[in-house]
């Protein structure tokens, strides 16, 4: 759907930037529903999740079409996306925000991890999910959920736009997931934004640093006074920011 590439330089300043300066800066743009509703991490990591999205689509199950036996099928979709996303991407499927069944559980989730993936996010349940929370990858759910995703879901399309979290994902654009949750960010967009957010994460720990210090937000977060502008350019030198 692009073919847009995330640098390592521009990974790198996602890595250092919060969802929350992600949704400000889209919301200047006029983009208001980046933000994946109803996920948590399934446990909490020291490393930001950014990466590329690869997309998996669920449709509701329909019994005759999901006996336990179609996972003998080598070319089973959820299987096949475990195995085909690519390295330093991030898996992102459609569970219609369903959790009453699983969308995977922590055989198929590790076997991600190991293959490099930069992160998975799903608007379903995962089962075992203790398990996916112990790996290092970071992993993004509605909840635990231990039915067989065959209960519910159906997968079926693999690197396709989908919905996941009432957000449209397109293959390809850039998730960055932090303890809040998960932004998307479309891919024409990822670099001027890593660069605006970066210099919004400078300018809010310099405002964190005054208000903790006593001084009012009035005036100062928005800056419209210039006596704080010559302060932060003075805090830039001294921080090196």
């Amino acid at each position: 759907m692009t073919d847009y590439q995330l640098s390592e330089a521009t990974r790198a300043k996602f890595k250092k930037i919060s969802t929350a300066s992600i949704a400000t800066a889209l919301f200047k743009r006029g983009l208001r529903n980046q933000f994946i509703q109803g996920v948590v991490p399934v446990a909490p990591k020291p490393e930001t999740m950014v990466g590329q999205a690869f997309t998996l689509r669920y449709i509701p199950a329909r019994e005759d079409r999901n006996p336990i036996a179609v996972f003998q099928n080598p070319n089973h979709p959820q299987r096949v996306a475990m195995e085909t996303c690519p390295p330093g991407k991030v898996l992102v499927m459609d569970a219609r925000k369903d959790a009453r069944a699983a969308t995977a559980g922590s055989i198929l989730i590790t076997r991600l991890a190991l293959r490099g993936a930069a992160g998975v996010v799903s608007d379903g349940g995962f089962r075992d999910a203790e398990g996916i929370g112990a790996l290092d990858m970071p992993a993004y759910y509605a909840k635990p959920s231990a039915p067989t995703n065959l209960t519910l879901h159906e997968a079926l399309d693999i690197n396709v736009p989908i919905s996941c979290g009432d957000v449209a994902v397109f293959p390809g654009d850039v998730l960055v997931g932090d303890r809040d949750g998960v932004m998307v960010i479309p891919a024409h967009l990822a670099d001027e934004l890593a660069d605006e957010c970066t210099n919004m994460e400078s300018y809010e720990d310099f405002v964190l640093e005054q208000v903790k210090a006593g001084e009012t937000i009035i005036g100062l977060y928005p800056s419209t006074k210039e006596e704080h502008q010559q302060k932060y350019q003075a805090w830039r030198k001294e921080n090196g920011r």
